[in-house]
């Protein structure tokens, strides 16, 4: 393997966190906490390592990746990744926050933001795999 695999690594960890949102989401509607705090970990670690292995990436390598063709598409892939961008930033405290209430079972207030955060989470997790097939395999595009 080498830094040049590393975006496909990053689509995988990121479709990860996603399956894991998804489990912890419809284990805590069954009421089965301790799975739904498992999944959520799962989430959280997996979007950890997705964080390493994307700065990673990007300290060492430093071509950058525009998406120039199909040139019909353009406008729909930046806002994907525009919206991606904005609220991959934004979920970050937010995730911090909704995990350390659901540790410390201050449930209310867990609840009261995990409504926000798991969807935006979902979102940024989904779209980073979306900008991925996009970039990589849908519409290969070359560095500079």
């Amino acid at each position: 393997m080498t830094v040049h695999d590393l975006p496909a690594v990053n689509a995988t960890l990121n479709g990860l966190s996603a399956i894991f949102l998804t489990i912890g989401y419809i284990k805590i509607k069954q009421k089965k906490i301790q799975c739904h705090r498992n999944a959520m970990i799962a989430a959280f670690c997996t979007s950890v390592l997705f964080l390493i292995c994307y700065l990673t990436y990007h300290a060492l390598v430093h071509a950058v990746t525009r998406f120039e063709k199909p040139e019909w598409f353009r406008p729909i892939y930046l806002t994907i990744l525009l919206t991606h961008t904005v609220l991959a930033v934004v979920i970050v405290p937010m995730v911090i926050m909704t995990l350390r209430r659901g540790l410390k079972r201050q449930d209310d207030l867990h609840r009261k933001i995990a409504k926000w955060t798991w969807p935006i989470w979902m979102y940024v997790s989904v779209t980073g795999v979306v900008i991925y097939l996009l970039l990589y395999r849908i519409f290969p595009q070359g560095q500079s």
